[in-house]
């Protein structure tokens, strides 16, 4: 049987050091046998070129995906450049285009003119319908962290100045003892420690977020903990603004009461300094933080919600936090990405990568035909 062929791309989004496919996952993918590896050279991978090619990859460069032969898999993480040249090959990646996201139609597109198949990570789904892999948990975590981070600035400095961009840290280890040295000067200043509300906090970007703040050493009892039977009575949510951090840690495709909006900030005995909403999707009809209209990025990661009412509030919501841990995010990925990649010989009848196939043809059948 011929050999399946996997072309790892490198990422081209600012600041984006994660990699779909890690050393460790290649080494055990060509340890079957039934696959060869091409690995981009890329100008911001936190992975080195040298430890792919240790791990038994065949090194190309960047970008040269474009003119692969079509028998290749390109797989990377976050959307292609915005070009609209047809794809020909078969695409593993996040396309962010299932969900009627702005110019969805322009980026699925570009699959079938060239006859290329798209398989999105968001969607690939066991038989009890729950994603194989997926970056919440460090979604969480960077996202409580960045929030951390921003409320402790604000009490040291004056509403004129916002919390300066970030870059991914090498290890977890560096990004907690930076956290716990701002809480210590805030906290000094403040008399207090801040309190966390956390929506979403069972699932897997809560529990990242709640890791995060008992590693800084926020008291369990400062970390208030809601999911479905806290906002069950719907909201908008007068507790939020009792915290000082807010995290949403929850993505919503059917329309309820925002949890927060503009009346609800507009109080002035409010709390609240920082809403980190880790979902960060502007463009979702269905966002329960609709107090914000942009996708903030680290060099510049928090925007100032207007408000006429109350001290300063801030909006973390960088589509990408996983990579403030790059390495660490991407080897837990990859990890649970593994089985699947193991059945991809086998895609046209394994049923992760045929459910997959399904949902790529019911969008594109949906697509307006001048789009085709």
């Amino acid at each position: 049987m011929a050999k399946t062929i996997l072309h790892l791309r490198a990422e081209t989004k600012p600041l984006e050091a994660r990699a779909a496919l890690t050393p460790t996952t290649v080494k055990k993918l060509l340890a079957t046998g039934n696959f060869e590896i091409f690995v981009e050279k890329s100008s911001q991978s936190t992975f080195s070129i040298s430890e792919y090619e240790e791990a038994g990859a065949i090194i190309v460069p960047e970008g040269s995906w474009v003119t692969a032969p079509r028998n290749r898999i390109i797989i990377g993480l976050k959307e292609l450049p915005e070009e609209d040249f047809p794809l020909v090959h078969e695409h593993i990646q996040f396309a962010h285009c299932y969900k009627h996201q702005a110019g969805w139609e322009d980026v699925l597109s570009r699959f079938p003119k060239g006859n290329g198949v798209l398989y999105d990570l968001e969607f690939l789904e066991n038989d009890k319908g729950r994603r194989v892999a997926a970056f919440g948990f460090y979604a969480g975590f960077a996202g409580a962290a960045l929030g951390l981070q921003d409320w402790s600035f604000k009490q040291l400095h004056s509403d004129s100045e916002n919390l300066p961009g970030v870059t991914p840290y090498p290890n977890e280890d560096l990004l907690i003892a930076d956290v716990q040295k701002d809480l210590n000067k805030a906290v000094a200043k403040a008399g207090r420690k801040p309190r966390v509300l956390i929506i979403g906090a069972l699932g897997r970007c809560g529990s990242g977020a709640i890791e995060l703040c008992q590693k800084a050493g926020i008291p369990d009892s400062n970390i208030i903990r809601w999911d479905m039977a806290e906002t069950a009575r719907g909201g908008p949510f007068h507790e939020i603004i009792e915290a000082d951090v807010f995290v949403n840690c929850i993505y919503l495709s059917k329309p309820i009461p925002p949890f927060v909006n503009y009346e609800t900030l507009n109080d002035s005995n409010r709390k609240l300094r920082t809403i980190v909403d880790v979902s960060a999707d502007t463009t979702n009809p269905y966002n329960p933080v609709p107090v914000y209209t942009i996708a903030t990025v680290f060099n510049d990661p928090t925007v100032v919600v207007e408000t006429t009412k109350g001290p300063k509030v801030s909006v973390i919501s960088i589509d990408h936090l996983p990579s403030l841990l790059p390495r660490e995010a991407s080897e837990f990925f990859s990890h649970d990405l593994l089985p699947s990649l193991l059945q991809l010989p086998q895609r046209h009848s394994a049923p992760v990568w045929t459910r997959a196939k399904a949902l790529f043809d019911k969008h594109v059948a949906s697509l307006n035909k001048s789009k085709l």
